[in-house]
């Protein structure tokens, strides 16, 4: 198959693309530029190489969200704060982690169906609660975290990674996972 061909046949699957697909890939682009703006307006320097390579992953994990493309994409993302942000728990730190996490979802959502599929509203619904919890979670644990890093309490580790379980656990039944093997 040539070029040409290719992209003629991406254009006849982006016309038919439903609305899910299209909404999805919407909420993958809005979350990563939430993702790629907020670390460089802090008053911390970010390097400049997270967002030359940040904008290119962004653009192919909106087009093939099943790719390893977001994974790149958060990754650097998460790199880029790792490297120069201070250690502090700050409001912007959140306002990332909360776009990373709804990239995550979305990309995910969108990665198991094809883009000129139709979805119906109850295929929808199953992704609605489990990204209300997580979204509504993250500032949760980011004042948690907060509070514990500063004390001196024997065990804190222990009790950020006991709620980061309860907080994963509590997603995946909320998504209707079961713990049986099949």
């Amino acid at each position: 198959m040539t070029a040409a061909e290719k992209i003629s046949q991406w254009l006849v699957e982006a016309r038919s693309s439903g609305r899910a697909a299209l909404l999805a890939r919407f909420v993958i682009a809005f979350a990563g530029t939430v993702a790629l703006v907020v670390p460089p307006l802090q008053s911390w320097d970010q390097m400049d190489l997270i967002p030359i390579i940040g904008v290119p992953m962004l653009a192919a994990t909106v087009v093939l969200p099943d790719s390893l493309a977001g994974l790149v994409f958060m990754l650097i993302v998460t790199f880029g704060w790792f490297l120069r942000a201070p250690a502090e728990i700050t409001w912007s730190l959140a306002l990332t982690a909360i776009a990373l996490l709804v990239l995550h979802l979305a990309t995910s959502f969108a990665a198991q169906v094809p883009s000129y599929a139709q979805i119906h509203r109850e295929a929808l619904r199953r992704w609605l609660l489990p990204t209300a919890i997580a979204v509504l979670i993250v500032p949760v644990v980011a004042v948690a975290a907060a509070l514990v890093q500063g004390a001196a309490i024997k065990g804190s580790l222990l009790v950020t990674v006991g709620a980061l379980v309860l907080t994963t656990l509590t997603i995946w039944f909320a998504a209707g996972q079961k713990l049986t093997r099949n």
